[in-house]
């Protein structure tokens, strides 16, 4: 049988990599790298650095390009189903043409892959005799919150995961909500009670953290955004939104 690890390779610090990572692309006979683009060169490097300093020859790298999707369509999901399932095709590929059986193929994930991504939902559509192990990563989500020095969870209350398409269209749900990804900067909607951790590559040299009340620091971090994302070509953000207790200046 063919073998499949999608190893989570943390937020972007190689020394995110966790021992059982290590161990899994020391196992790995073949790796597909799925290039996002020249923009995102630094991305696909750290991938290369990973495999140099971890895998056991003899290996293989092949690499196939990231399918565009359309940002544009007004029909949100069925774009990410069609980018989706032609990230499956390339799997499917992967899988059939460049594994023997026996062979152990890998895919480098960021942060967590099963938390915010989409491999294993395209895996799902594959269809190729193999089977499959997650290895869990140091996630976007882990290292926001330990880099600000807050946990993510207070005694007694839930923590609403979400994106910031949904957040502009549905407002804050819980009195902590953790946001992935939001381009629109929907958190200066947020009400005049919640305080923001904001950070963007996190893990990386190019790493930037905001916090404090939002309406005090909304224009900062919309600036430290939009010059970052001018600057790399590309933005990767998480940020938590957490309510103010009524006594916390007490």
């Amino acid at each position: 049988m063919k073998r499949l690890l999608l190893i989570g390779i943390g937020a972007g610090d190689p020394d995110h990599l966790t021992f059982q990572a290590a161990k899994a692309i020391a196992a790995t006979d073949v790796f597909l790298l799925v290039d996002k683009g020249e923009a995102k060169h630094d991305l696909s490097q750290l991938r290369h650095d990973l495999i140099a300093a971890h895998a056991r020859d003899p290996y293989r790298i092949v690499e196939a390009r990231d399918p565009e999707r359309d940002r544009t369509a007004p029909a949100y999901t069925a774009a990410v189903e069609n980018w989706r399932s032609r990230r499956a095709q390339i799997y499917k590929s992967f899988i059939t043409d460049e594994l023997a059986d026996g062979q152990t193929g890998a895919l480098l994930v960021w942060g967590d892959p099963a938390l915010y991504d989409s491999t294993l939902a395209a895996l799902d559509e594959v269809e190729a005799e193999f089977e499959h192990e997650v290895i869990p990563g140091i996630s976007s989500v882990s290292a926001l919150t330990a880099r600000h020095r807050v946990p993510l969870t207070q005694v007694g209350r839930p923590v609403h995961i979400t994106t910031g398409r949904r957040l502009a269209a549905e407002g804050t749900t819980a009195d902590d909500v953790l946001v992935m990804l939001d381009a629109a900067c929907a958190f200066t909607e947020a009400a005049d009670d919640f305080h923001i951790y904001w950070g963007a590559y996190l893990g990386t040299p190019d790493e930037i953290l905001i916090s404090g009340p939002v309406t005090e620091v909304a224009d900062q971090i919309r600036a430290a955004r939009t010059e970052a994302r001018t600057r790399k070509g590309w933005i990767m953000d998480t940020y938590l939104l957490r309510r103010t207790p009524p006594n916390a200046e007490s």
